[in-house]
């Protein structure tokens, strides 16, 4: 910033410039008046929670349980076996939702994977109509 005390040869000079310190404070003051009234963005996952039922004995059998995994490259490996392509994968989800009790689908994801894939993967067990789905070893996600 630079201030114009006067100038050499005596003469007096009006100053052109603008003030523009009222133009920004009014600035300030609408920037902080939308910030206030724009509302809250919420993003949310509709799940289907089983309802609790207390007089429901425990489950004599303990269900299968699936690996999933998801590595870095898209990649997805069903209980050791890669998967080729998605439409497989669907014909397995197929195939193991008609069992009962219905198997655990445990999903693995890489830290490093796409979210696509972990996407399309979830869709497809619950187009399947797959009911007990969870994530295993998210700890590596803490570190990201």
């Amino acid at each position: 910033m630079s201030m114009s005390v006067g100038s050499d040869s005596g003469e007096d000079e009006a100053m052109c410039d603008m003030n523009t310190t009222p133009l920004i404070d009014v600035m300030l003051v609408l920037l902080i008046m939308f910030i206030i009234t724009i509302p809250v963005m919420t993003h949310a996952v509709k799940l289907d929670m089983p309802q609790p039922q207390p007089d429901q004995p425990l489950p004599e059998v303990r269900p299968e349980v699936i690996d999933i995994e998801i590595d870095f490259d898209g990649t997805i490996v069903w209980n050791g076996t890669v998967v080729p392509n998605i439409d497989t994968l669907e014909s397995y989800f197929r195939q193991e939702s008609q069992k009962d009790p219905q198997p655990e689908l445990h999903l693995r994801p890489d830290a490093r994977s796409r979210y696509d894939t972990v996407a399309q993967v979830l869709a497809s067990a619950q187009r399947n109509r797959m009911l007990k789905i969870g994530f295993v070893n998210t700890a590596d996600f803490r570190d990201l």
